[in-house]
């Protein structure tokens, strides 16, 4: 049996999911399931995966569902996977050769009821490490402190047991929104469990025109509601002060984009929200005098 599902959400992007299916023929351990979540796609995605299917060089299985988002799709998802461990691997990425032998080979090694999975390093294309690696010399960690406290950069890549994706809250849905943070979920996987560190290359990225880290400030105005339930997740486990403080300031931006006058009352942090206040109203101008920016909003 499978002890691995690769998740893929995907709208739209039938132009560029052969890369990730290319990447998975080649892995080194064929120990894995493809799972497709199709999140309402009107180009001819559902062809060219039944081809795929077809081959059987892949075990694949495809969900279709109407829209509802990056966030719904991952509901999805976690709705669906049966095996030990799952890891998503987005529908412009692709996978390292080994990276399926070198998740099962560590996890085999040191996973355990201890640990909520693994963190692994994501890279370019060329081999370059997005961000930065993580620290030598220590075992685990949760992702909030490996960005908080010990200031690690860019995106890593996210292996997670299953029955604790599973058993924890789904993203919210938001009439009207398509958007709420992921990391909503590794917030409160963080306060169960932590991470084993990897140092290992297995997802390689591209950062393209269409995707949602090229277009987050759009993502930031189109739905305010989901940044705002987040950021007041964000704001009660933040692991330091200044942690806490910028997650009040973007939960002040996009409360002003809500026009909601109740927004101090309902923060769990109303004192730090308050003293954020000012800030937050700076944000909110600048964000909507720079239609084009395309800063990742976790950085300012």
């Amino acid at each position: 049996m499978e002890i691995l599902t690769i998740f893929t959400p995907t709208y739209n992007r039938a132009y560029t999911l052969h890369k990730c299916y290319e990447s998975l023929k080649r892995q080194t351990n064929k120990n894995f399931i493809w799972l497709i979540i199709d999140d309402g796609s009107t180009d001819n995605t559902r062809e060219i995966v039944n081809k795929w299917i077809d081959t059987e060089e892949v075990k694949i299985k495809y969900h279709y569902q109407n829209n509802q988002g990056m966030h719904g799709a991952h509901n999805t998802a976690y709705e669906l996977i049966d095996t030990e461990l799952n890891v998503c691997i987005d529908s412009d990425d692709y996978m390292a050769d080994d990276a399926v032998e070198k998740i099962i080979r560590f996890w085999n090694k040191y996973g355990s009821k201890n640990y909520a999975g693994i963190i692994g390093l994501d890279a370019t294309p060329k081999g370059e490490i997005i961000g930065s690696k993580m620290p030598d010399g220590i075992k685990e960690s949760t992702l909030t402190n490996l960005y908080g406290i010990y200031r690690v950069k860019g995106d890593k890549k996210l292996v997670y047991r299953s029955d604790l994706t599973k058993s924890t809250p789904p993203y919210p849905l938001f009439q009207g929104e398509k958007y709420c943070p992921l990391s909503y979920k590794y917030i409160l996987i963080d306060q169960q469990l932590p991470l084993l560190i990897m140092n290992e290359i297995l997802c390689l990225v591209e950062y393209l025109p269409d995707g949602s880290s090229m277009n987050i400030i759009n993502q930031y105005k189109k739905n305010p509601q989901g940044f705002s339930f987040f950021r007041k997740v964000a704001m009660q486990y933040a692991p330091t002060y200044k942690e806490r403080f910028r997650e009040c300031i973007h939960y002040v931006s996009a409360n002003i984009m809500l026009k909601n006058a109740s927004f101090l009352f309902e923060s769990p942090r109303k004192l730090t929200t308050l003293l954020a206040v000012p800030f937050g109203i700076a944000l909110y101008l600048y964000i909507q005098k720079n239609p084009k920016t395309t800063t990742t909003l976790k950085n300012f």
